[in-house]
């Protein structure tokens, strides 16, 4: 099994301004943002495992879905992987959800302990929380690989983001999640890559078009050998580029990065000492 390095980069030096910057403050702002309309609890019995905007919880439980108001918030009945299954199900065939993946993931609890499984499509829409992997992609003169995102990205087409990133399916492990990923996107494998280091986790809580995102970003870095190019595999990624770290932050700063990456590449640089914290 491929040992996680705790290896550091090298000095790059620092920008010259410690002080947190403008685009960083706004992009924190943007990432801890309350839901939009009112939400209400989705329960499995007694544990809290999404939520649900309060109209359209009213308009599944017309609709005879398995789905009851209680006190606490709005409870599922009978199995629990059925009764998500049936709401996925109904969320899609009223368009409500979109970008069908046929992709189960974790429904957990507030500790990350799983109960059900639910399609992808549908885990905004419940609010259910979704945990994602992304790498930062560096070479050993300190510059960073990113991608631009397919312009046929369902979410935020031809925008820029990490060297690779990608939610974990409900059966993958964090490692497994980046192995897979890396490849998919990157078209690298990991056991290629150079000090190789997790850097901790970020949260996003924000209202969304289709309903509200919650989700847990492990993040890690990793060296790209000198003379290896990322390469895509599955058609997601329209290209790469290599930044020099003033370059990744003037882009940071002009907003042409996708939010979450944003924060990812604002963690890397304040725990480099690059940017202010």
């Amino acid at each position: 099994m491929f040992r996680l390095s705790q290896a550091l980069l090298p000095s790059l030096g620092n920008n010259g301004d410690m002080t947190s910057p403008d685009w960083l403050q706004r992009c924190d702002a943007r990432a801890q943002v309350p839901p939009s309309t009112a939400r209400e609890p989705l329960l499995l019995g007694a544990i809290e495992c999404g939520s649900i905007d309060a109209d359209l919880a009213q308009r599944m439980h017309a609709a005879g879905l398995p789905l009851r108001r209680d006190l606490r918030g709005w409870l599922l009945l009978g199995a629990p992987d059925a009764a998500l299954a049936e709401l996925a199900q109904w969320l899609h065939a009223q368009a409500i959800c979109s970008g069908w993946r046929d992709e189960l993931l974790a429904v957990t609890d507030a500790g990350g302990q799983r109960h059900a499984l639910v399609e992808r499509a549908a885990v905004r829409p419940l609010g259910v929380t979704t945990f994602a992997v992304h790498l930062v992609g560096m070479t050993s003169s300190g510059s960073v690989w990113v991608q631009q995102r397919a312009f046929d990205k369902a979410t935020d087409p031809g925008r820029w983001d990490t060297l690779m990133g990608g939610l974990a399916s409900a059966r993958e492990t964090t490692l497994q999640t980046l192995t897979r990923e890396l490849w998919e996107e990157a078209g690298l494998e990991l056991h290629a890559l150079q000090d190789i280091a997790p850097l901790g986790r970020s949260t996003v809580r924000r209202p969304v078009s289709d309903g509200y995102m919650v989700e847990h970003i492990d993040i890690f870095e990793a060296r790209v050998p000198d003379g290896v190019a990322p390469v895509n595999q599955d058609g997601e990624v329209e290209r790469f580029e290599c930044l020099a770290v003033p370059a990744l932050i003037e882009r940071l700063a002009a907003d042409e990065f996708t939010l979450e990456a944003t924060l990812i590449h604002a963690h890397w640089l304040r725990r480099h000492g690059l940017i202010g914290v």
